[in-house]
């Protein structure tokens, strides 16, 4: 009878919890779809061609967004040219080379702490090293560097977690094939740890294309006629755009202001879908 009791009152449990867990993450998950849905329904009657492909005009009240989708391309590329190879070089020789010392303990401390500043901070310091220390002024090329310090933390610590979740008798048996530790790496363990790397990279990047403060202080324009033509131009962009019209210029209709914001939400789900399929297709591969 105590049995019975006993397992009875354990599968109550266990139902109760299973109902509360999906409880919490319809909870979760239906305000991310509600906004998702509004924005689409706001902002869908303005997507077109020439919204899409035009300028601004009418005191961006009319014409389109090309000038701010290309910068946003521009600045996303420059983050994932600077941090991505750094970012994941470091994570190896973390996880790979580094004693576990105190040194290292300190290093990988000062990395999650970095990675919760405000983005307003990279800002202030982008502006102060690249903008007027380098002089490289408000440039794709100083709002790129300053991305790419923000976004480091998030890609360091996730690619150095990926590498470290590989069996270390990937490493022992690669070793013992006659095979060096750099070749076991390259080969074996990136190619083992690639779902893990591509996740850290893309959430670093999305943070990075929709960030406002950064880009305010070191790169972005409040409105240019023209596409930038190298690298030390500044540039509009999606983010800093939409907070423009959204907060400075009178009279801006609404469907523009939606519009855009759905315009940078199908960027950045783009990126995500990208990604998905990718890591999806390398986890199939993985053999363990």
């Amino acid at each position: 009878m105590l049995l019975k009791l006993f397992s009875r009152n354990r599968h109550t449990v266990q139902k109760l919890g299973f109902t509360l867990i999906t409880l919490v993450a319809v909870i979760t998950v239906l305000p991310i779809v509600g906004t998702v849905i509004f924005i689409l329904v706001k902002g869908g009657s303005a997507l077109s061609l020439e919204f899409l492909t035009g300028f601004p005009r009418d005191g961006m009240r009319a014409g389109g967004i090309l000038p701010a989708i290309i910068g946003t391309l521009y600045l996303t590329f420059g983050t994932a040219l600077f941090s991505v190879p750094l970012g994941i070089a470091a994570a190896i020789y973390l996880a790979e080379y580094a004693k576990d010392n105190r040194a290292t303990r300190a290093i990988r401390l000062a990395i999650i702490n970095l990675a919760g500043i405000p983005s307003v901070v990279y800002g202030l310091f982008g502006l102060g090293l690249f903008v007027l220390f380098l002089k490289l002024g408000t440039s794709i090329l100083a709002a790129s560097l300053t991305l790419s310090i923000m976004t480091l933390p998030v890609i360091i610590s996730t690619a150095e977690e990926a590498i470290r979740s590989v069996p270390q008798s990937f490493r022992t048996v690669s070793i013992s094939l006659g095979a060096t530790r750099w070749q076991t790496i390259r080969r074996i363990v990136l190619k083992e740890a690639l779902p893990g790397i591509l996740t850290g990279v893309i959430l670093g990047l999305e943070r990075a294309a929709g960030e406002t403060a950064p880009i305010l202080f070191t790169g972005a324009a409040f409105f240019l006629p023209r596409l930038p033509n190298s690298p030390f131009d500044a540039t509009m962009a999606l983010p800093y755009h939409l907070f423009v019209i959204s907060t400075q210029v009178p009279e801006m209709p609404i469907q523009i202001q939606y519009g855009t914001a759905l315009v940078l939400l199908i960027f950045v789900l783009t990126m995500n879908i990208v990604a998905t399929v990718i890591r999806s297709r390398a986890r199939a591969k993985r053999q363990w």
